[in-house]
């Protein structure tokens, strides 16, 4: 690039994006000379032929590089048109790796925009979910309850935690409390619009049988009062007088996987969204 000792190059950084990975590529390159010195000048968004007339005479004004990650495919080929005939070298950065992909793979880009930062951002909103599941697991912190998207209540082994994981992968952040008699619910919990909190019950021969195993996997006997019939028909009771209390909807999981129990509350959930009750 032409230009005296005072001057620096200039790399006009284009995308019909944000424009991120042209820029990290050129910042890259650059770094491979002596002075790393170079003018980054970036122009996202583009949306338009008339934008990239004037981004072109600007470059050939200043002797720059325009370096791009155009994929819509009109104003990819314009803009190459345009550098071809006023002579200013252009780098098309996603092109040929996007060609090179489409041929080993063979199938077609889909050539959109932003494809990259939707995925990151799914992507942390989903760590993010998975963070909030685990700190606000078993009732643990009530505080966090207004923050999350869905909260999970019920007696003790009815699949809460487990459900609360896998809605996490689905960047749903979610909560859950269990419901003890001798333990006061958290008043957050009343707080919240009935449609956030989902309840979830179980038949209480299955939750004996559970509860049973439960105690032999930890060594311990199965008399205990934990898996006592008594004990747990007095917890589903004292659990269904706290939903209907809260009018919140109730998923029976007797005999349903883990995920065809987080299906439903998906379904519940969004519909709840949909008709914000």
């Amino acid at each position: 690039m032409k230009g005296t000792a005072d001057e620096r190059p200039v790399i006009y950084v284009v995308s019909d994006s944000l424009g991120e990975t042209a820029e990290f590529v050129g910042r890259a390159a650059a770094s491979q000379f002596d002075s790393g010195q170079v003018e980054f000048r970036r122009v996202p968004y583009v949306s338009d032929k008339e934008l990239l007339e004037e981004i072109v005479e600007e470059a050939k004004e200043f002797n720059a590089v325009i370096a791009y990650t155009i994929v819509i495919p009109e104003l990819k080929e314009y803009l190459i048109e345009l550098t071809e005939k006023h002579g200013v070298v252009a780098v098309d950065i996603l092109g040929p790796m996007i060609e090179a992909i489409a041929k080993v793979s063979n199938s077609q880009p889909r050539l959109e925009p932003g494809l990259l930062r939707r995925l990151d951002e799914a992507y942390f909103r989903k760590v993010e979910a998975i963070e909030f599941a685990v700190k606000y697991d078993d009732g643990k912190d009530p505080r966090g309850l207004i923050y999350a998207d869905v909260v999970l209540i019920g007696v003790s082994r009815t699949s809460k935690t487990p459900v609360c994981m896998y809605l996490a992968h689905k960047r749903i952040k979610a909560a859950n409390v269990p419901l003890v008699p001798e333990v006061a619910p958290p008043e957050e919990l009343f707080k919240l619009p009935p449609r956030k909190i989902i309840g979830l019950t179980i038949s209480p021969q299955l939750l004996n049988e559970i509860r049973q195993e439960r105690l032999k996997t930890l060594g311990l006997t199965s008399r205990a009062d934990y898996a006592n019939m008594e004990r747990i028909l007095q917890e589903l009771e004292y659990a269904e007088k706290i939903m209907k209390r809260i009018g919140c909807p109730i998923i029976d999981v007797t005999n349903r996987a883990v995920e065809e129990t987080a299906s439903k509350v998906l379904e519940i959930y969004f519909k709840g969204e949909r008709d914000g009750k």
